[in-house]
């Protein structure tokens, strides 16, 4: 049998790279009650919102998931345990290294060990890792559930849209029985497999976006007004109070997930993505975006901090979202050197684990 080497997706890795940057800049912005810059309003500029909230960096990086392996497992045939090795293999080393390094400092700093060993053990159920690898939970969760998913999509596309109906009822029940829902939604599959499932939809339907740029804009445009609107009423932490007991977050996952699917399949399906320096130095940031991801929590406060006491008054949101940049950039060479010492070694382990029905070729494609 032979392998077929795939080199990576210029598109989706840009796509990497603005989620990691929609993250970093909600944590630079806003690490600590507001502070530097204050939670009160949003950008006049109205698709800066999608920044000043970039907890939905979390929700484009899960539709994100659930695209990319409907496509590279389109038509083809599963081995399901060497598809957990493979993710595995993949994932594990660098989270390995990270919960090292934080158990570390959690023993400089005088916590409490065990207390830190069991939410390691909780972690693989409840979202207690830490430096944001709680995302990471969900993501194994949306891996146990993949081979149902691939199933039903199979069967029929429209099948998936059942899971939705089936998740967006649960959230309801447990917001009429608990007067909130935030917890589940934001930090669970509860919430988060809208997303990975209309990812998966986004890529089975892209005939309706791919190409269609006057429908891809006003999608856009409604993402992004629809987010300006939900920054304005409070957002994450004012709605109207953290944790959130609105009823939006009945439905925010799945707002996330539609809009995210569709635009995602646009951008990977409309154009041939250039090569030259730019688009190329954003699609590098994307293949380290998950060294980025789970490293930025040791310096991205750090960072807005310092700016703030000895550089420049960055509470004002624009030359704060500048400054966010800055400091996204400078981080980048540190990730680079993450990647090639934690993750890229271990790309080319474990087998191969999609078959085509057709060429009886296995497919292997680049990850995440």
């Amino acid at each position: 049998m032979i392998t077929q080497e795939r080199s990576r997706d210029l598109g989706l890795d840009h796509i990497r790279a603005l989620a990691a940057f929609m993250v970093f800049s909600w944590h630079f912005l806003h690490y600590a009650s507001g502070y530097p810059v204050p939670f009160e309003g949003a950008p006049s500029i109205f698709p800066l919102s999608l920044l000043d909230e970039g907890h939905t960096g979390v929700a484009l990086f899960m539709t994100l998931s659930g695209y990319l392996f409907a496509k590279i497992l389109d038509g083809r045939t599963v081995n399901y345990l060497a598809f957990l090795s493979r993710r595995a293999i993949r994932l594990l080393p660098l989270l390995f290294v990270m919960i090292l390094v934080e158990g570390f400092r959690q023993y400089i700093v005088g916590a409490d060990i065990l207390a830190y060993l069991r939410s390691l053990v909780s972690g693989i159920v409840e979202p207690t890792l830490p430096n944001g690898a709680w995302s990471l939970t969900v993501e194994f969760h949306f891996y146990a559930l993949l081979p149902v998913l691939l199933y039903l999509g199979r069967k029929s596309p429209a099948l998936l849209l059942g899971v939705i109906v089936a998740s967006v009822a649960l959230r309801t029940a447990l917001f009429i029985k608990d007067g909130t829902v935030f917890w589940p939604a934001y930090w669970t599959i509860i919430g988060r497999l809208d997303q990975f499932v209309f990812g998966m939809l986004g890529y089975q339907y892209r005939a309706v976006i791919v190409n269609e740029h006057r429908r891809a804009a006003i999608l856009a445009l409604t993402f992004c007004l629809f987010y300006y609107l939900y920054d304005r009423l409070g957002g994450f932490y004012r709605m109207p109070s953290f944790p959130s007991p609105s009823s939006v977050w009945i439905i925010l996952p799945t707002i996330e997930g539609i809009f995210y699917g569709l635009l995602i399949a646009y951008y990977d399906g409309s154009f041939k993505h250039s090569h030259g320096l730019v688009s190329r130095s954003v699609a590098n940031i994307g293949k380290f975006s998950y060294s980025i991801y789970l490293w930025h929590f040791y310096v991205v406060f750090i960072m807005a901090d310092l700016i703030q006491r000895y550089i420049i008054d960055i509470s004002y949101y624009y030359t704060g979202q500048l400054w966010a940049l800055i400091s996204f950039l400078a981080l980048v060479p540190f990730a680079y050197v993450s990647y090639q010492i934690f993750e890229r070694p271990f790309m080319k382990i474990g087998l191969s684990y999609a078959t085509d029905k057709k060429t009886n070729l296995c497919a292997d494609r680049a990850l995440p």
